[in-house]
């Protein structure tokens, strides 16, 4: 089985998550781009039963467009938002996709959310879904 483990940027909050993620997707949502700090979010999700949390989180809430109440984990430390859940997507935790210091992370199976909002200059390429086998 395999074990992914991401950290927040000072290392003091680490999520540990076994098994493939159910979905890895890109969101070009203004809420997610404030959350990365860059030009969309990628956020993998995986089953509740297979993430496990280490070290001191801070949670915010917040309601998103669809009236969902996310809440977001963040190291108390360096302020890094690791990981969330959304009300509205039981049994699953979503997980910062840059937070992994893995080059062989499973590309996007969902490749946009909010694609209206998406920066005209952002390309995101899910050929490689194919050739990954």
């Amino acid at each position: 089985m395999t074990t992914r483990i991401a950290t927040c940027e000072c290392g003091q909050l680490r999520v540990t998550c076994s098994g493939e993620p159910t979905r890895v997707a890109a969101c070009h949502c203004f809420a997610c781009k404030k959350k990365s700090g860059s030009a969309f979010g990628l956020s993998a999700w995986f089953r509740e039963t297979d993430v496990k949390a280490e070290g001191k989180a801070a949670e915010w809430t917040r309601t998103g467009d669809e009236g969902s109440r996310i809440t977001s984990r963040f190291c108390s430390v360096c302020g890094t938002k690791l990981f969330y859940t959304n009300n509205q997507i039981q049994g699953l935790v979503g997980v910062a996709g840059g937070c992994f210091a893995d080059l062989a992370f499973p590309v996007p199976s969902v490749s946009v959310y909010h694609e209206s909002r998406k920066f005209p200059w952002v390309e995101i390429r899910v050929e490689a879904l194919v050739t990954r086998g």
